[in-house]
């Protein structure tokens, strides 16, 4: 059988031949072999989403959209985006829930996965597919989702050094990747409230996830439409190292086999919300997961699918406690709302 090079392989050349490689590279080019070779959700893969806990989660997103979009004046020509659908779950529960409003929108997906594109086909099979947002249509509002997609998308690391801050490079010991302090970095690039952090301080930047949201604002401020942000992350620039690697439902070490086990990183909604700001968007957030779902009526809709089947009142409030629990995603994940400037704010913040 001939010997198949892994992605580490491959780095380790890269590396060997070139020198050593920021961060932000080591993680897109270990998060696009990772997400092109494997369906990484549920019991049997690497980590579960909050829309394949619970229906409801799926269901509240498509009530809000839908509602934001009722108050706008039901404005026609309306799609459907979700970045990053996963397997289609959330999108299949939202646009369940828009019908019974009486919203019925096209659907696009932006994805580039082949496995997570087949697997999005089953459950929404109308959707159209983009690898990115400049192929979505044009002429019309969008009222779009993500949902842990942001903090898949690579970090920059900066570093404190005896010598100021450094850019976070990854370099190899022998065989093994390990991070290391690389050229130096302007101190106008760090936060004022960060620049005299301790040495060997990590700041974690996002310039992938800030193009994102410039260019979705973009887009909402000239097509008019609603947005909704759901990660796990902290609503002010600060320091520290957040970058994790996650295998078969357990932390792994980050810098061992790229490629294998699902790299993020808490998203910066400060940068996120102030990029959109800057384009004109009101911007709503960010709140606790926990706190914008109950606002919005999850025990209400927890006891109502529990009257209708009662064999799973358990199942459906233990869904429910991990969903809103302070203890579990409820505090740790966020929302953000956003809105072109003629859009009224969306529902379930305070």
């Amino acid at each position: 059988m001939p010997y198949r090079r892994t992605l580490a392989d491959r780095l380790r050349r890269l590396i060997a031949a070139q020198g050593p490689i920021p961060v932000s590279d080591y993680m897109a080019l270990a998060n696009s072999h990772y997400y092109a070779t494997r369906d990484p959700l549920g019991a049997a893969g690497d980590f579960i989403t909050a829309p394949e806990i619970s229906q409801m989660f799926g269901e509240l997103i498509g009530l809000a959209l839908a509602d934001v979009w009722d108050r706008a004046g039901r404005p026609e020509g309306v799609r459907y985006v979700e970045l990053g659908p996963g397997r289609g779950t959330l999108a299949a529960d939202a646009l369940r829930a828009m019908r019974a409003a009486g919203l019925e929108p096209p659907v696009h997906f932006v994805e580039t996965s082949p496995i997570l594109r087949a697997a999005q086909a089953e459950r929404v099979p109308q959707a159209v597919w983009h690898d990115d947002l400049s192929t979505l249509p044009d002429d019309g509002p969008i009222l779009a989702v993500a949902n842990e997609f942001f903090d898949a998308l690579p970090v920059r690391q900066l570093v404190a050094t005896g010598s100021g801050w450094r850019e976070r490079l990854v370099t190899l010991d022998g065989d093994r990747f390990v991070p290391a302090a690389g050229p130096p970095v302007p101190s106008a690039a760090i936060p004022g409230h960060i620049r005299t952090a301790p040495e060997g301080t990590v700041l974690e930047t996002s310039p992938a996830s800030l193009a994102y949201a410039r260019l979705l604002a973009d887009r909402l401020t000239r097509q008019s439409g609603a947005a909704l942000i759901v990660d796990y992350g902290h609503d002010r620039a600060c320091a520290g190292e957040t970058l994790q690697a996650v295998r078969r439902h357990e932390y792994a070490d980050p810098w061992r086999e790229p490629g294998e086990s699902d790299l993020t990183a808490h998203v910066d909604f400060e940068a996120l919300g102030a990029a959109a700001s800057r384009a004109g968007l009101r911007v709503q957030g960010p709140a606790a997961q926990g706190e914008w779902l109950t606002s919005l009526g999850i025990d209400a809709r927890t006891d109502a699918l529990a009257r209708s089947a009662a064999h799973r009142g358990e199942e459906l409030r233990t869904a429910r406690c991990r969903l809103v629990s302070p203890e579990q995603m409820g505090l740790l994940f966020r929302v953000m709302g956003l809105s072109a400037p003629a859009w009224p704010a969306l529902g379930g913040f305070s």
